[in-house]
């Protein structure tokens, strides 16, 4: 697994203890633990935190990216979202087909 240095690079002077739990414990000791549920079953997981939450900002351009790189198909996100919309809802479904267009192109 790659070394994470979001945090440090983004906030590591102003909040260095939330980029070193973020890049060390989040994405490096919890991201990490493979055997227990594997990345791709993560991002999955974690870009519906996002949308659940209404979060469209640059962190679920980002995760959406990573479960690309994690082997989630554009069909499978566009299933994901689909599925999504009637338990967050239809606006945040909306935005966030907004931003996995961005990431997977709009073919």
């Amino acid at each position: 697994m790659e070394k994470q240095t979001a945090g440090r690079n983004q906030l590591g002077r102003f909040a260095p203890k939330f980029a070193e739990l973020n890049d060390d414990v989040l994405f490096g000791e919890v991201w990490s633990r493979e055997r227990e549920l594997s990345p791709r079953d993560r991002s999955m997981i974690t870009v519906t935190a996002l949308i659940t939450a209404g979060i469209f900002d640059s962190s679920l351009k980002a995760h959406i990216t990573k479960a690309k790189a994690n082997g989630i198909t554009k069909d499978e996100m566009a299933e994901i979202i689909t599925h999504l919309a009637f338990y967050a809802g239809w606006p945040k479904a909306w935005a966030a087909f907004g931003v996995a267009k961005e990431v997977y192109g709009d073919k």
